[in-house]
């Protein structure tokens, strides 16, 4: 399995801040909700069909996206040359796909923190959703997502997902916990494990949400100034309990095999990974919910290659490649048909990245999108990104 996807993770923070030139005025202006303004290309007409491939495509990806398994076919079906370059965070996308991708870049495979950066920005277009055949085999809340369609418009097309679970030593917890509260207790100080990102704040606000209704957080991802430091008041309390921010997931595996840490915030795969070892651990999403990513692939506004862009997002919708890439790389697919390929190339594959789950399951999930300062209700009382940016700076310590 691939997972430099973790890399995501490790610039996220202080990478981020040092990019924060490029995304400033997003994070400071841009609307939320679909009804709150209209993004620069929302008016730009998309092709009723795909032509001829230019013979070309370059991407900006998560390292692990353009495996040879599924990029060589590819190239050989259509004539388009794959040419990648892969980002370490969601702001290094962000600043690759200024003015439109430069007219370099065709596509991004965005992440939920980005997509809102992109499309407000005018950086990426709308697309035909009708030339995605495999688009109607998704799962519904991949269909349509306020993070990639703004005013009815489709800004790219999703691709893999996941949910940011809480993972425990069956040795420490005889019973699964029931709450996000066991990574903020003083009885587990220097054995607790949490992701270095500054999202971060927005799975403390989830938490903060039951354990402190008067707040009234409605929104993790939309906090006002009250909610704001609420979240990040209980996180840098929580500094001091915790064993290790982590930037990859094998650092996060390696605590839990050691058995330095018995809780921590994680993704499935590396509860699959510990398992696969025959490590004492399991996930579960507690009562307050989760966060989670769903990515995007989204096509640049001056893309040079449009047709080779259109035929890659088809392609790497088919329940074949979704499959490919959610066990080569350890997240789910958006594709419903995926799941039974799945089983095919891991013995329980599917299971083990929750894709046949109940929609009950998916509903607990809180995808990541931009924090920005105005809210969905069109009022200016939220903290925008570069405030999320700052405080994860401080929280760190």
């Amino acid at each position: 399995m691939n997972r430099s996807r973790c890399a995501r993770w490790v610039s996220a923070g202080a990478g981020a801040l040092l990019l924060g030139v490029f995304v400033i005025p997003i994070a400071l202006s841009a609307p939320a909700g679909a009804s709150l303004g209209t993004p620069p290309t929302q008016n730009i007409k998309v092709p009723t069909s795909i032509g001829k491939g230019e013979g070309k495509l370059n991407i900006i990806a998560w390292e692990g996206y353009t495996q040879p398994q599924w990029v060589k076919p590819f190239e050989n079906t259509t004539g388009c040359q794959v040419n990648v370059k892969y980002a370490g965070s969601s702001s290094e996308m962000v600043s690759l796909m200024a003015n439109g991708g430069g007219r370099q870049w065709d596509l991004v495979s965005a992440s939920g923190d980005a997509d809102l950066r992109l499309i407000y920005g005018g950086d990426v277009k709308p697309i035909n959703i009708k030339l995605i055949p495999s688009w109607s085999e998704f799962q519904p809340f991949l269909k349509s997502p306020s993070f990639n369609t703004i005013n009815g418009h489709h800004y790219g097309v999703s691709f893999e997902f996941g949910p940011n679970v809480l993972l425990y030593s069956t040795k420490t917890f005889k019973t699964a916990p029931t709450s996000w509260s066991v990574i903020y207790d003083k009885k587990y100080k220097s054995e607790i494990s949490i992701p270095d990102n500054p999202i971060q704040i927005a799975d403390a606000a989830l938490y903060l949400e039951s354990a402190k209704p008067s707040l009234g957080i409605t929104d993790p991802y939309e906090l006002t100034q009250t909610q704001f430091s609420a979240a990040v008041n209980l996180l840098k309390s929580e500094h001091p309990l915790i064993k290790k921010y982590w930037d990859l997931a094998s650092q996060e595996i390696s605590l839990f095999q050691n058995g330095e840490v018995v809780v921590g915030a994680a993704w499935p795969y590396q509860t699959s990974t510990l398992k696969a070892a025959h490590a004492p651990v399991n996930d579960t999403i507690p009562k307050e919910g989760a966060t989670g990513w769903a990515d995007t692939w989204m096509l640049a506004a001056n893309a040079p290659d449009p047709n080779c862009a259109y035929k890659w997002m088809a392609y790497m919708s088919t329940p074949k490649i979704q499959a490919q890439d959610a066990i080569s790389y350890g997240e789910t697919p958006a594709n419903t048909l995926a799941c039974p390929i799945m089983n095919t190339l891991e013995k329980g594959g599917c299971a083990a990245y929750h894709a046949n789950a109940p929609q009950s399951y998916f509903k607990t999930i809180k995808f990541w999108k931009t924090p920005l300062t105005t809210c969905d209700n069109g009022t200016n009382d939220c903290i925008g990104f570069t405030q999320w940016q700052q405080a994860w700076t401080q929280i760190e310590g």
